[in-house]
């Protein structure tokens, strides 16, 4: 928000009553005895507060103030001055007449080396490293809470994988599980960012796995170098809370849609071929019979010159970052339960053209695996399958 929107409208309303104070003249006031009130959530001020300030979430702050008289002088901070001046005018609208806002809020505080400290047991590094997330109202320090709680199994540490995996790391998923037997090679650099030159012929997950490290010290990075089949798969998706598909091939896809069935584990999908990609949210196993699965949406697999690997048919490098972006953000969702997932819906993005479209997908009530009341048929030769 710039300056002239800051200091002029708060909610849609002109606030020119409420006086504004750049940080020095702040400290100045509390020098001779102003009361400084920083007005941020506890997990904002875990990356410092103003010395001395007295630490009220907006929401006690009438409660906290009722002991003082309306005369006395108060000053109020918050992250950027905005939250802290609409605070101020409901004071001023009480009768506090020496009530004024920091102009910039902490930010201008902290850039201007005035005095600071951290709340006693306040984890620093988590309130710095997702304050953005923390300012949500939709995510705060609770949802922030939840993706550090939360087991993301990405399948796949190749061009969907690296991004969604790299984005998820930055959002603070606690825990994410790379499965992947490949090793990088160069022809991977033109996509999978995830790794470096330096990383050629090394494993995929070791390779994904250093890097998220270096991104965000507080995920738990863990490396599997299998390969996907019908003996490992429920092992290693059982604990998961969102599985992310980013498989290159039909036969994994259709293991893992089977696995997520049976374990009750919803699977955000996503596919890319040239210039186009696809991205949905299977969750047949949580809403069998409402929602669809993998193969509600391709009962059988299409012949193999009819879906050529990238390897084959070639791909726009920045294609798979832009679906693997969205299949992190079906994540995030997922774990926060926040907005409406892709569930029932496919969208596909056209980058020549810069399009999307949705099609809506409906669960089949003949589905071989999810069909309310079939038994669950077992895990198959994938790879026959598909051949056939």
């Amino acid at each position: 928000m710039n300056g002239a929107a800051e200091n002029g409208a708060v909610n849609g309303t002109v606030n020119a009553t409420v006086e504004q104070v750049d940080a020095r003249e702040a400290f100045r006031r509390q020098q001779e005895g102003a009361l400084l009130v920083d007005v941020r959530e506890a997990a904002e001020q875990g990356g410092g507060v103003p010395r001395a300030a007295r630490l009220v979430a907006i929401d006690a702050l009438d409660m906290a103030l009722t002991a003082l008289e309306p005369g006395h002088d108060v000053v109020l901070l918050c992250a950027q001055g905005v939250r802290s001046l609409r605070a101020a005018s409901a004071l001023r609208a009480q009768g506090f007449s020496r009530i004024a806002s920091v102009r910039g809020g902490f930010a201008a505080w902290r850039a201007a080396g005035l005095p600071e400290q951290v709340p006693e047991g306040a984890d620093a590094d988590f309130s710095e490293r997702y304050l953005r997330h923390l300012l949500l109202p939709e995510v705060g320090e609770p949802g922030q809470r939840r993706l550090q709680s939360a087991r993301v199994v990405i399948v796949g540490a190749g061009g969907l994988g690296s991004p969604a995996a790299l984005y998820l790391a930055a959002a603070g998923i606690g825990t994410l599980v790379l499965v992947d037997d490949d090793r990088v090679e160069r022809s991977n650099l033109q996509r999978q960012v995830v790794h470096t030159e330096a990383a050629i012929g090394t494993p995929k997950v070791e390779s994904a796995q250093r890097t998220l490290r270096a991104l965000n010290p507080r995920v738990d990075v863990q490396a599997i170098a299998v390969r996907l089949d019908g003996s490992n798969v429920e092992t290693l998706l059982r604990d998961a809370d969102v599985v992310v598909d980013g498989a290159d091939n039909f036969p994994t896809r259709y293991l893992l849609s089977d696995a997520c069935v049976q374990l009750h584990k919803p699977l955000v999908y996503g596919a890319v071929h040239r210039f186009e990609g696809q991205v949905s949210v299977f969750d047949a196993g949580r809403a069998r019979g409402s929602a669809p699965c993998y193969r509600c949406l391709f009962p059988q697999p299409p012949p193999a010159d009819a879906a050529p690997n990238c390897a084959e048919a070639g791909v726009l490098g920045v294609v798979p970052g832009v679906i693997g972006m969205l299949q992190a953000t079906e994540v995030v969702k997922l774990v926060l339960g926040i907005g409406t997932p892709l569930t029932g819906r496919l969208l596909h993005v056209d980058a020549l053209g810069m399009r999307f479209r949705e099609t809506r997908l409906g669960a089949d009530p003949d589905c071989a695996v999810c069909a309310p009341g079939r038994a669950f048929p077992g895990y198959i030769d994938y790879q026959r399958f598909c051949a056939a």
